[in-house]
């Protein structure tokens, strides 16, 4: 009798545990609600720093962000939403965003051709030498890719898309680090320091 009480003990902690995280989850009915969620400092899931004149955000992009922007060319079934999940939730998307003066980088170098030309490299082949992603035991999480889309000063900020692995290592930490070395700006390395808590339980969309 007392097995049989223990298992139910244990069924209902359980239930209530599941029932808490779900609850830590939030859902919107817009995307335009999901970012304005997303840009309160509480969620957590967009830091700033700002050094030597240049200003750097990192936002953590939920899945369901990119599902949304894929479903646009299509009829949102429910079968092509869960794939798309299914798709996206096995990496982690950051948008790294850097600024001069409310404008691209590359925009204060446009007087200076041998400046401009190795920065376009770098941005363009580069970053994947210059951010690192690790865990606080210094477990490294290599980048799977990054997307650097040229703006030619239509932005004023310059961003780049970088993709990670959904590490397990991840769900064992409290924080992850992100640093910047240095790509030419004199800022030194930059790094934040980014909690997992808001990355397991990311907010997500109603597609009905």
């Amino acid at each position: 009798m007392q097995i049989i009480n223990r298992y139910k003990l244990c069924i209902i902690a359980i239930f209530i545990g599941s029932f808490f995280t779900g609850c830590n989850q939030k859902t919107f009915t817009s995307e335009e609600a999901l970012w304005g969620y997303m840009k309160e400092e509480s969620s957590r899931y967009i830091q700033y720093k700002s050094v030597n004149g240049v200003n750097f955000s990192l936002t953590y992009r939920p899945t369901d962000l990119l599902v949304n922007q894929e479903l646009r060319s299509n009829n949102a079934s429910v079968m092509l939403i869960d794939s798309l999940r299914n798709k996206y939730k096995k990496y982690m998307y950051f948008n790294l965003a850097m600024s001069i003066n409310n404008q691209e980088v590359l925009t204060s170098m446009a007087g200076n051709k041998n400046k401009f030309g190795a920065m376009v490299n770098q941005l363009a082949f580069g970053m994947a030498e210059r951010v690192h992603l690790y865990t606080s035991k210094k477990d490294t999480i290599a980048m799977l890719d990054y997307i650097y889309p040229r703006m030619y000063g239509m932005s004023n900020s310059t961003n780049i898309l970088l993709v990670y692995p959904r590490d397990k290592k991840i769900v064992e930490e409290e924080y992850i680090n992100l640093s910047i070395e240095d790509i030419g700006l004199f800022t030194g390395e930059i790094s934040f320091k980014i909690p997992t808590t808001p990355l397991k339980n990311e907010p997500v969309l109603d597609f009905k």
